[in-house]
């Protein structure tokens, strides 16, 4: 062999070499993606779960406690905003998943308030629906933070990635743009006051 062939394959390896790196690095970066919308997936099943849960709730709440309407109302109406937020995973913004969790914290808000009511009800409290039901709620919540968790791992694992040199270069040639994450509620950082 000459030595322009020599050359000449010594160039081909290395540009095929390249290809085969760039594919691996995308399709690295795809699967992280799918990974996050994934978890979304499960993130908004969970809350879904919760809005399912609420009608039965209410509803048992509502045969003890018939003077509280304006509570209830206010769950009820609560869980309809809650349930016409929808945020699409290939779109979503910090602004979008802001207004999102807004609906989710009034959701919540008016279901503390549901909950705070039972306290003047002590037959409520003991009824076996109510229990049942306020132990899934709260199970409930729990898988909600712990999918929230989860979302925010896999955004942060996807965002670091697209910004390390030299994937980044794939990132930003493919499009691949960063992940919102969940945040904090504004206030949340101040303890409850409990009083007795």
């Amino acid at each position: 062999m000459n030595r322009k062939t020599i050359i000449g394959l010594g160039i081909l390896g290395v540009v095929i070499l390249t290809v085969f790196w760039g594919i691996s690095k995308y399709n690295g970066l795809v699967n992280k993606d799918e990974a996050v919308n994934g978890q979304w997936a499960n993130v908004e099943n969970q809350y879904q779960r919760r809005a399912d849960l609420i009608p039965n709730l209410v509803a048992t709440v509502k045969g003890y406690a018939t003077h509280e309407s304006e509570t209830l109302e206010g769950v009820i109406a609560a869980r309809a905003k809650a349930t016409q937020v929808t945020i699409d995973p290939e779109n979503m913004t910090p602004e979008k998943l802001q207004q999102y969790q807004a609906a989710q914290g009034e959701l919540s808000s008016a279901l503390g308030k549901l909950l705070m009511i039972t306290e003047n009800y002590p037959d409520l409290k003991a009824n076996q629906n109510f229990i049942e039901l306020q132990a899934q709620l709260e199970g409930t919540e729990n898988r909600i933070s712990t999918e929230r968790t989860k979302f925010n791992d896999l955004s942060k694992d996807f965002n670091t990635s697209i910004r390390r040199f030299p994937t980044n270069i794939i990132a930003s040639m493919a499009g691949f743009e960063k992940r919102a994450y969940f945040e904090a509620e504004e206030g949340s950082e101040k303890a409850p006051e409990v009083k007795f």
